[in-house]
C-alpha cells in the first residue's frame, strides 16, 4: 500500500514537472504558433498527458481493488489468481496506451463506408489485401480516358502519369503519418481514425470543424461526379456499340439510370461486394484485349505522331484526367487501420503505385500509338465493330455494378453530415425507430440517382467531366489538403527536404488544380454553346 502511495505521488510531480516544461516550450515556440503550425500540436500533447494520469490513475485503481480482494478473500490460490488478472489487465491497458494495438477508442467521425470496409470487431486484412484494394482504387476503368490525355500532351503525358503516380504514393503516406503522434516514451499510437480527423485536428482549436466539412464537401462532390461519370460512359459505350440503333446516347444514359434505380434502396454494400471480384477481373480482360489488338498492329504504330508539343488548351485537362485516375486517398486511413500489420502500408503504396505507373503508361501509349490522331475519348470506342461491342458490353457491365459503392458512400456522408449528427443535424433523421428507411429519405436518395442521370443526359463529355473532377476534388485530396496537413501538423519533426517536398507539391498541384479547372470550365462551355459531338 505504501509503495502505490508513494508512486502516485512521485507520478503526480513529474506531471507537475512536465506542465511546466509544456509551458516553457509553448513561449519559446510563440511565433510558430502565431501562424498556426504548433497549436494542434501542443494541445493533443496536453491531451497525452491527460491520457497517460487517466491510464495510471485506472490501474492504481485496479492495483486497489485487487489489494482490497486479497484482505477479504485470503487464501494463496485466490490472491495468486488475483495478482495474475491484476497483472493480466494492467499490462493490457498499458500497452495499448503505449503502443496503439488495442481497439480503438472510438469510432471514426466520418465512419460511414468505412465501417462497411471494417472496424474493431472486423477481420484484419493482409498487406497483398489492402494492395488488392488500393489497384481496385487507382486500376479502375478510368484508365479508359488516358490515351485522350496522351493525344494533348505527348511523352509530357506520359511523364505526368509516373510523375502522378510518385505524387499520390507519398501523399498517401504523409497522410497515414498524421493519424499518428508520439507519445512521452516516442512511440509512435494512432489517434485520428479517418480524414475527416486529420482536417478537424488541423484547424483546432479556432474552428475545430471546418476541416471535416472541408473534406466532407470535396469528398461528396468527387463520389458523385464519378457516379454521373459511370452514367456518361455507359451511355457512351452504349451508343458507340450500336451506332444503328435509333437510340441516342442521352436515351442510353436514361435506360442505365433505370437499371440504377434499385441503389436507392442499398442499407449495406453485402448486396454488391461479390461481384467486385468479377468486376475487376473483367476489366483487366478488357484491357488485356485492347493491348492484344494494339499489339497485332505495332507494324503501323505511328511513333512520329508522340511528340514534345503539348496542346495548351487542352493539356491541362489531360492533367486533370491523370490525377482523377490515381485517386485513393480518402478510403486509406480505413484500409491503413484494419491491416494486420501497419508497418507493411509503405510497401504495399510502393509496389501498388509502381504497378499502376507500368500497366497505365503503358496502356496509354500502345493505345495512342495504334490510333494517334483519331484516338477518342474512350479509347474502345476505337475498336473494330466487330469487338466494340462485346467489349464494351463488359464495361457497360462493370460500371452499372460499380456505381453502387461511390453512390452508397455519397448517401452516408450525406446522411451522417444533414441527417443523423443529433442536436446539430440539418434535418431529422430519415431512419426510423426500427431502423427502417423513412418513404422521405428514400425519395432523396432516388433524387439522387435522378441527379446523376440529369447531369450524365445534359454533359455527356467524358474526358471533361473527368479532367474537371480531377482538377477540382481529385487534386485537393490528392495534392493540396495532404501536404498542408503535413506540414501544420508534424511542422517541428519535419526535415528541410520533406518541408521543401510537402511546399512544392502545394504549390504545383495548386496551380494544376487551377488551370485544369479554368480550361475544363471552358470545354464544357464551349462543347454546350457548339453542340459539339459527345
Amino acid at each position: 500500500m505504501a509503495t502505490v502511495i508513494r508512486s502516485k505521488i512521485s507520478n503526480k510531480l513529474s506531471n507537475a514537472a512536465t506542465t511546466v516544461t509544456n509551458k516553457s516550450q509553448a513561449k519559446v515556440s510563440g511565433m510558430f504558433a502565431r501562424l498556426g503550425f504548433q497549436a494542434a500540436t501542443d494541445e493533443e500533447g496536453l491531451g497525452f498527458a491527460a491520457c497517460d494520469d487517466l491510464d495510471y490513475d485506472h490501474r492504481q485503481g485496479l492495483q486497489m481493488d485487487i489489494l482490497k480482494n486479497d484482505e477479504m478473500g485470503g487464501g494463496e490460490g485466490g490472491g495468486s489468481g488475483g495478482e495474475m488478472g491484476g497483472e493480466g489487465t494492467v499490462e493490457g491497458d498499458s500497452h495499448y496506451q503505449r503502443d496503439g494495438t488495442g481497439p480503438p477508442p472510438s469510432a471514426s467521425k466520418d465512419g460511414g463506408i468505412c465501417s462497411e470496409i471494417g472496424g474493431p470487431d472486423k477481420p484484419k486484412i493482409t498487406a497483398w489485401e489492402a494492395g488488392w484494394n488500393v489497384t481496385n482504387a487507382i486500376q479502375g476503368m478510368f484508365v479508359l480516358g488516358l490515351p485522350y490525355a496522351i493525344l494533348h500532351g505527348g511523352y509530357l503525358g506520359l511523364f505526368l502519369i509516373i510523375f502522378a503516380a510518385v505524387v499520390c504514393c507519398y501523399t498517401g503516406k504523409i497522410l497515414i503519418s498524421c493519424l499518428y503522434e508520439e507519445n512521452e516514451d516516442g512511440q509512435l499510437v494512432r489517434v485520428r481514425d479517418s480524414y475527416v480527423d486529420i482536417a478537424n485536428a488541423c484547424c483546432a482549436p479556432r474552428f475545430p470543424a471546418l476541416g471535416g466539412h472541408v473534406v466532407n464537401v470535396a469528398q461528396i462532390i468527387e463520389l458523385v461526379m464519378t457516379c454521373i461519370l459511370y452514367v456518361v460512359v455507359s451511355g457512351n459505350l452504349m451508343y458507340n456499340s450500336f451506332p444503328n440503333l435509333p437510340v441516342s446516347q442521352r436515351s442510353w444514359a436514361i435506360i442505365a439510370t433505370a437499371a440504377l434505380l434499385p441503389c436507392a434502396f442499398l442499407k449495406n454494400l453485402k448486396a454488391v461486394s461479390k461481384f467486385s471480384l468479377l468486376c475487376t477481373i473483367a476489366h483487366f480482360i478488357i484491357n488485356i484485349l485492347v493491348i492484344a489488338y494494339c499489339l497485332s498492329r505495332a507494324r503501323d504504330w505511328a511513333w512520329d505522331k508522340v511528340k514534345f508539343y503539348i496542346d495548351v488548351k487542352k493539356f491541362p485537362i489531360s492533367i486533370g484526367i491523370i490525377v482523377f485516375s490515381y485517386t485513393s486517398q480518402i478510403f486509406l486511413p480505413s484500409l491503413e487501420g484494419n491491416m494486420q500489420k501497419p508497418s507493411e502500408f509503405h510497401c504495399m503504396m510502393n509496389w501498388t503505385h509502381i504497378a499502376a505507373c507500368i500497366l497505365k503508361g503503358l496502356f496509354a501509349l500502345v493505345a495512342y500509338l495504334t490510333w494517334a490522331d483519331e484516338t477518342k475519348e474512350v479509347i474502345t470506342d476505337n475498336l473494330p465493330s466487330s469487338i466494340r461491342a462485346v467489349v464494351n458490353l463488359f464495361l457497360v457491365s462493370k460500371a452499372l455494378l460499380s456505381y453502387p459503392l461511390p453512390f452508397f458512400a455519397a448517401v452516408e456522408v450525406l446522411e451522417k453530415s444533414f441527417f443523423q449528427e443529433g442536436g446539430r443535424a440539418f434535418f431529422p433523421d430519415c431512419y426510423g425507430g426500427d431502423g427502417r428507411l423513412k418513404s422521405w429519405g428514400l425519395s432523396l436518395r432516388c433524387a439522387l440517382v435522378v441527379f446523376t442521370m440529369l447531369m450524365a443526359i445534359y454533359v455527356p463529355h467524358f474526358a471533361l467531366l473527368m479532367g474537371l473532377t480531377g482538377s477540382l476534388t481529385g487534386a485537393g485530396l490528392c495534392f493540396l489538403l495532404p501536404s498542408l496537413f503535413h506540414l501544420k501538423l508534424l511542422w517541428r519533426k519535419l526535415l528541410w527536404h520533406q518541408v521543401f517536398f510537402d511546399v512544392a507539391i502545394f504549390v504545383i498541384g495548386g496551380i494544376c488544380s487551377i488551370s485544369g479547372f479554368i480550361h475544363s470550365v471552358e470545354g464544357l462551355i464551349e462543347a454546350y454553346k457548339y453542340n459539339l459531338p459527345d
